[in-house]
């Protein structure tokens, strides 16, 4: 185990099925991430993208190898233990945004906080600094339905940070977004908020124009990750080309 990583998979699958109808999603995946460090992950529709973040942030167990989250190795983790620890370390940011229309955004932000077992009014405060750190102030009591899909990432972005966690995982952030508001939500994630205190970010997307924010763009197909990158530059140009003629 590398003991300066937020985040560390070693040799990870994940098979589904049985026998010789199984299907390896993530075939055998190393992955470091460290300290303040923002990595990108690219490839095609069906390659594991999802599948590969998902183990990273305890949601998906994997069928072999190993995970750490901030020097925790995870795999023997009971399923009473891996919540508490991804409520600490692990915040996500979700192309669908996943808030609870009943609550409003600081409500939204709260119940994470909760969870973890602050509650009252430092959870009130610390949501309500977060929102308008982010530009919310005026949507604190706001439901989900009145806000745009820019504001609705913002609230899901203070949600993510709500726990002060070491590592943040966006799987397609910018995916509801038009180009103007989705760069909008990135700058605030990757060189704003998310980066401050080393804060460590692995973002799933097929959005190219991300590549610029990112110290290391990373290539995910048939379940392979390749970190050649002479390899990822002419994989994504070819990817490009192919998302332009569609």
């Amino acid at each position: 185990m590398n003991q300066h990583a937020v985040l560390e998979m070693q040799q990870v699958s994940k098979l589904y099925g049985n026998g010789h109808t199984a299907v390896k999603a993530v075939d055998r995946v190393d992955l470091t991430v460290r300290p303040g460090e923002i990595v990108l992950i690219m490839g095609p529709s069906g390659s594991g993208k999802t599948t590969l973040l998902s183990m990273a942030g305890l949601l998906l167990h994997p069928s072999e190898g190993k995970i750490w989250i901030n020097g925790h190795e995870t795999t023997g983790l009971s399923e009473r233990q891996l919540p508490a620890l991804r409520l600490r370390t692990v915040g996500f940011v979700f192309q669908a945004y996943n808030l609870l229309g009943a609550l409003t955004a600081r409500e939204n932000v709260e119940l994470v906080m909760n969870m973890a077992g602050n509650r009252g009014k430092t959870a009130r405060h610390r949501a309500a600094e977060l929102l308008t750190l982010l530009g919310l102030e005026h949507r604190l009591d706001h439901l989900p339905a009145d806000l745009s899909g820019g504001e609705k990432q913002r609230v899901a972005l203070a949600r993510a940070l709500a726990n002060d966690p070491p590592l943040i995982l966006a799987d397609e952030p910018t995916g509801n977004l038009d180009s103007k508001i989705g760069r909008e939500v990135m700058d605030l994630l990757c060189c704003g908020l998310g980066r401050d205190e080393g804060r460590a970010i692995v973002i799933v997307t097929h959005d190219h124009r991300l590549r610029d924010i990112a110290d290391r763009v990373l290539w995910l197909e048939d379940g392979r990750l390749r970190e050649d990158h002479q390899g990822n530059l002419e994989n994504i140009a070819a990817y490009q080309i192919g998302e332009t003629i569609r």
